[in-house]
């Protein structure tokens, strides 16, 4: 019974936030909302940019159902089969994206590698849910620092790669200087000499200030 008072408080208190703004379509909205779980919807009521998220998404699900109803009853036997892991993907989705990290399909796809039970705990068990969501953030991030530190400058060929391509550029604006004016700009960092390669007006500046620097 307690479950069932504090479910229908929190149902109350959605119902108010979201009415302002779906007034008409407020009920169907609270009642997808209360499907999430009792601690996520406090957390939610807690934060402005998380109900955002989820009253967004749950507008954009009731669109959907809205195109689909009349063509819902057909083929129920195939849909049972690919329910059970289709659909704990889309609800651990729907979790996760609530949080807004940039990341919710790769951060899925990760927590979706586990065995089945532990998917369905991380759905009825937020706070375990939050931990393991951080924990592949972490990993995420850590994997797109060790990216940029390893296409970054500590490697000779890369250096090197990165020489020829801008001599070829360099050369092609000041062909007499092109290996003293390539030789001043390696000295940059390689992320700001692959700028250089991509951008042709920054090259061009960079070119006319080794000129400068050669003439005095």
């Amino acid at each position: 019974m307690d479950n069932d008072d504090d479910l229908e408080t929190l149902g109350e208190q959605l119902y108010t936030r979201i009415f302002h703004k779906h007034n008409e379509n407020t009920g169907k909205l609270t009642g997808m909302l209360l499907e999430l779980p009792a601690p996520v919807l406090r957390r939610i009521l807690q934060d402005e940019a998380m109900l955002a998220t989820a009253v967004e998404k749950a507008v954009k699900a009731l669109h959907v159902d809205m195109h689909q109803e009349t063509s819902k009853t057909t083929n129920k036997e195939e849909d049972n089969d690919s329910m059970s892991s289709d659909s704990l993907g889309e609800q651990l989705f729907d979790l996760v994206d609530i949080y807004n990290t940039g990341y919710s399909q790769k951060i899925t796809g990760m927590l979706l590698e586990q065995d089945k039970e532990a998917v369905l705990k991380l759905l009825s068990d937020p706070k375990q849910l939050e931990e393991q969501l951080n924990a592949a953030l972490k990993t995420l991030e850590q994997q797109r620092v060790e990216e940029t530190d390893v296409s970054d400058a500590s490697d000779p060929e890369d250096t090197e790669g990165l020489g020829e391509k801008l001599f070829l550029q360099v050369e092609e604006l000041d062909k007499l200087h092109a290996h003293e004016i390539t030789g001043m700009l390696l000295e940059m960092d390689a992320d700001v000499l692959r700028r250089l390669l991509r951008e042709r007006t920054l090259l061009e500046a960079a070119v006319h200030k080794a000129q400068a620097a050669l003439s005095t």
